[in-house]
């Protein structure tokens, strides 16, 4: 397993920016697909954005679409989420996910490696 640790969240008004970001560990990380969920309080994990290995695909839930960017640097390590024009639903703990070869990259029981999460607050 890759060990996974997200930065960047934090309070911003609705409409602001953030970007988060995911260091890898552990393993061969341009080998892993590599995707972004989040956790509302009292509510299901879900999917955010994913990235393949070679970053050549990307994927987005309808709720981001056109406000997210998921990218990745393999000399890095690094998968990013660049968030902008945020709405106070956006509010959440972000988590970055990993493995090898996932077939259906919105589930989360296809990751085998979790990060502790990063909370995201967006104020009206």
């Amino acid at each position: 397993q890759v060990q996974l640790v997200e930065s960047g969240g934090g309070l911003v008004q609705a409409g602001g920016s953030l970007r988060l970001s995911c260091a890898a560990s552990g393993r061969t990380f341009s080998t892993y697909d590599m995707s972004w969920f989040r956790q509302a309080p009292g509510k299901e994990r879900e999917f955010v954005a994913g990235i393949r290995r070679s970053g050549g695909s990307t994927y987005y839930a309808d709720s981001v679409k056109g406000r997210f960017t998921i990218s990745r640097e393999n000399g890095k390590d690094t998968v990013y989420l660049q968030m902008t024009s945020l709405k106070p639903e956006d509010t959440a703990v972000y988590y970055c996910a990993a493995h090898p070869v996932v077939r259906w990259i919105a589930q989360t029981n296809e990751y085998s490696s979790w990060g502790q999460g990063t909370q995201v607050t967006v104020s009206s």
